[in-house]
């Protein structure tokens, strides 16, 4: 589905990381990781598209393409339920398909957030919140997820539902890249793991 070839950044004229290649097919999970400042966020906003491709290739099969990042994209006046509502109205199209398999209401409840589904977001703890903007990946139905550490703020039951969120995507042949600095690791043996070292040599496993 995904295809990066020499793909490098320049920061103030030196390299975030060195060329990074890599190939990722269908239902697949590729974990981006490394210290802090080596390149994580960066390497997910180039294949976002917020950031320029500079240098190398990238090619990407997938239709559709979610991306999650730093900022949660969370509107705190409205309450989760209209955000939800919100979310698939701004995605409309991409939003049809996961709308006809699950209500604003089930999507809440499968996110543990139907007894908050009322407040407003700016009332729910960093937790819920982030639960919250997860459900932009129960609204829309793209074939590439892009996620920015996905498991922060939450607990374990949430990092579990991240997980199973996930596991669901690859089975119906969706792509995840999601890069993590923290000690927990997706509960997939086959996802692949690149390490990015600032201005290094970046190596796929």
């Amino acid at each position: 589905m995904i295809a990066v070839s020499n793909l490098t950044y320049e920061r103030y004229f030196m390299p975030v990381f060195r060329p990074v290649n890599f190939d990722l097919s269908a239902g697949k999970l590729l974990v981006i990781t490394g210290a802090n400042g080596s390149g994580k966020t960066t390497l997910i906003r180039i294949l976002a598209g917020i950031l320029p491709l500079e240098w190398g290739s990238y090619q990407s099969a997938a239709t559709t393409t979610t991306y999650l990042g730093h900022q949660l994209a969370v509107k705190d006046d409205l309450s989760v339920i209209e955000n939800i509502r919100f979310m698939q109205s701004f995605y409309a199209r991409q939003a049809q398909a996961a709308a006809e398999r699950a209500s604003p209401r089930s999507i809440a409840g499968r996110l543990g957030l139907d007894h908050v589904a009322a407040q407003p977001a700016r009332s729910l703890s960093a937790g819920q919140k982030k639960r919250c903007a997860l459900s932009r990946l129960l609204v829309v139905s793209a074939d590439l997820w892009l996620l920015d550490e996905p498991y922060s703020n939450l607990d374990e039951e949430g990092v579990s539902l991240v997980d199973e969120i996930i596991a669901d995507h690859a089975a119906r042949g969706g792509s995840c890249i999601m890069a993590t600095h923290g000690t927990h690791r997706p509960l997939r043996p086959e996802a692949a793991e690149l390490r990015l070292q600032a201005g290094d040599v970046a190596d796929i496993e």
